[in-house]
Parts: C-alpha cells; structure tokens; sequence
C-alpha cells in the first residue's frame, strides 16, 4: 500500500520541485559554441563526498560536432557559457577546468571518465541531452542514466537515481579513462569567482 501511494504521490513531488526552464537565445549559443580537436568523447562527471562516499550529482559532456555539457538539476553558471534546460555551451578546456572548481571542495571530490565513441554516437548524445528538457531537483542520475541508457555501448548503464551507480556501470565500459578532481577550498563554493574569459 505504501508502494502505491509513493507511486502516485510522485508526480505531486516532481511538481513541488520544479524544473528550472531556461532559454538562451540563438545567436548567444551559436556564437558560444566550441569544437574540441579531440576525438567523438562521452564524458561523465560524478560529485563524491569526501565524508561517506556518497553521490552528490552526475553530469554529462559530450564532445561531437561541438562540446556541451548536460547539468541536469545542477547550479554551475557563467555568463559567457549559454544554457538551455541544463545543457551548458562552449565547454572549452577553461570552461571545463571551472566547472571543476566549482564542484571540488574539501567535503566533494569529482570523478571523470572519458569514453571514445563514433562521431554517429556522439551526435545522438548531443541531440539527446539537448532534447531532454530541464530536470527537476534531486533526479541529475535519473537524467544522466536515461540518456546512457539510450545510447549505442551504453545500454548497461542502470536507470537510476544513484550517481555512484551511474558511475561504476561506467566504469565497465571498454577503453574508460578515469581522472580525480581534488581541491581543499572551503566547504561553501560562493567564494568562486568566474574567470572572465573561458
């Protein structure tokens, strides 16, 4: 009885979170947008706490006929990066490099994998996180899983509410390449100051 009462009390949760749509206009994002010279890349971005080892937000960057990242439900901003419904432009390698310091602090540590996939791949994925639409609070892996999930390669990633999850069916993936973000800043990243230029 309690399962059905979650189940239909859910939508009604979704609803009091609320998505935050937004919207930036055409000429921004295409004046934003950044193509790396690297090859076709998924990219995925686990926030871990340095205190129990839990999961506090999963993201992805897709690196295709241009790189962006999906933040779903996440706060990261700048003002030269464009964003619409959680899918930030122009992540170039400073704009990645803030992103994070925005994260990492001394009770969170960021975990990144790289995976290689075909340019046909990595164009579904930007059409996928573009498409998506903006996520409510607390569903970033719910978000992050249902995108893998969809994709060629990826059909073993769990949908999920649990970034770790998302994390280590990414892990299994042939050819992942794994890299740590640290950074002993204070506990509260107000202090961040946006770079001018990324």
């Amino acid at each position: 009885m309690r399962r059905i009462a979650l189940v239909l009390l859910m939508p009604l949760f979704l609803a009091a979170c609320g998505a935050e749509p937004t919207w930036a206009p055409d000429d921004a994002v295409q004046r934003s947008l950044y193509r790396h010279d690297g090859p076709p890349t998924i990219t995925l971005f686990t926030v871990i706490s340095n205190q129990n080892g839990s999961g506090g937000h999963s993201a992805i960057m897709v690196n295709g006929s241009h790189r962006a990242i999906f933040d779903p439900a996440g706060t990261f901003q700048h003002p030269a990066l464009p964003e619409r419904n959680d899918v930030v432009f122009g992540m170039s390698d400073k704009a990645v490099q803030f992103y994070n310091d925005y994260h990492a602090r001394v009770t969170w540590h960021v975990v990144r994998q790289d995976v290689v996939v075909s340019p046909e791949v990595a164009e579904a994925a930007l059409q996928r996180i573009q498409s998506y639409g903006a996520v409510p609070k607390a569903m970033c892996a719910q978000a992050t899983s249902s995108i893998l999930n969809d994709l060629p390669g990826f059909q073993h990633v769990p949908q999920t509410f649990s970034p770790i999850a998302v994390m280590n069916a990414f892990d299994n993936i042939p050819g992942v390449k794994k890299s740590v973000f640290r950074d002993d800043s204070p506990a509260n990243n107000d202090f961040i100051k946006a770079p001018a230029v990324l």
